[in-house]
């Protein structure tokens, strides 16, 4: 409660800071926008992946202004160091501004507000209904909690939030069909490891403080959709690496691909994942005897996946002001 509390305050005084005019709620149709909210990514190359889903949004909504928000404050941080530094700007040209100059979901979704934009729909970027995605849903629960005593005065007219890609708890939207609908989209990773003769691995990321027992759930998912050796271990959580590992060898395949189960190939997937380092899982897995082939392209730039967040920001965006 103390984070809501927080975010609806900080909200409230990020608008109280810029002077409106009298009667602007009344000034012509409600101006709806959408905010892209990602955990984020440090990587030049990785951003691709947030850009094409953002691609695949604006071609879904056309008109319908489209912003990108990171969840994580690390991540920001070092673009925010960036904005200073002329030579990393000189060498990585393709940055666009709006990765660069990056903003927190509440700071991005109060600059739309300040610009006119009372209905907004904010679309996670993230893979299931974890840390992040709870944090993120006691914001946009916060802002939508502020009420004025006229309702023309109202910051917004509709705030909504769209799930996740594995779907969310709850009986609005069976997860289990979203699964289903995410474990289709794997196809072509399916047939990459299939002309390859190898089993197919997947990095996720997961967390330490929330059940991540969805992802052994989604591996039953993705094996019982292909008959194909297919497991997905985690960084934090369960299943972790060595959860992983006896499945895969009592798989019989000695030929793995490996690739991340994460929107974006960034510091996990070319480290802990794709590294050098003793401790990462191209090196353990090399020396328990596989050969090992690494595939850093992060879940965004699949087409198929991208199509999921349009979809669950289009049922999202059916919301009558005030659903959640």
């Amino acid at each position: 409660m103390t984070f809501v509390r927080n975010a609806a305050f900080l909200l409230l005084a990020l608008l109280l800071a810029v002077p409106a005019r009298a009667g602007h709620h009344d000034e012509g149709p409600v101006k709806t926008a959408i905010v892209l909210a990602a955990f984020g990514t440090s990587y030049p190359e990785a951003v691709k992946s947030i850009l094409n889903i953002k691609t695949k949004v604006e071609q879904a909504n056309p008109g319908v202004p489209v912003r990108l928000a990171f969840t994580s404050n690390i991540i920001r941080r070092i673009w925010q160091k960036r904005q200073d530094d002329a030579a990393w700007q000189k060498a990585h040209a393709d940055i666009p501004a709006e990765v660069l100059f990056v903003k927190h979901p509440l700071a991005t979704i109060a600059d739309l507000q300040n610009d006119g934009y009372r209905d907004v729909a904010v679309q996670s970027l993230h893979v299931f209904a974890g840390e992040e995605f709870t944090d993120l849903a006691a914001l946009v629960d916060g802002l939508r909690s502020i009420h004025t005593m006229k309702a023309k005065n109202e910051p917004f007219v509709r705030l909504v939030l769209g799930r996740p890609a594995l779907g969310m708890p709850g009986d609005a939207r069976p997860y289990g069909e979203d699964m289903a609908r995410a474990a289709k989209a794997l196809k072509g990773d399916v047939d990459q490891a299939r002309e390859m003769g190898a089993a197919l691995v997947y990095m996720g990321h997961g967390n330490d403080f929330f059940s991540t027992g969805i992802y052994a759930e989604f591996q039953k998912v993705l094996q019982a959709e292909y008959d194909y050796p297919i497991f997905i271990g985690c960084v934090e959580g369960y299943p972790a690496f060595d959860d992983m590992t006896p499945q895969l060898k009592a798989s019989g395949e000695r030929k793995v691909l490996l690739k991340p189960f994460m929107i974006v190939a960034g510091d996990h997937a070319s480290n802990d994942m794709a590294g050098d380092e003793d401790d990462s899982w191209k090196v353990m897995l090399t020396k328990q005897g596989f050969d090992v082939t690494t595939d850093l392209r992060g879940l965004g730039m699949l087409d198929g996946w991208a199509a999921i967040y349009v979809d669950h920001l289009a049922d999202a965006m059916t919301q009558k002001p005030g659903a959640k």
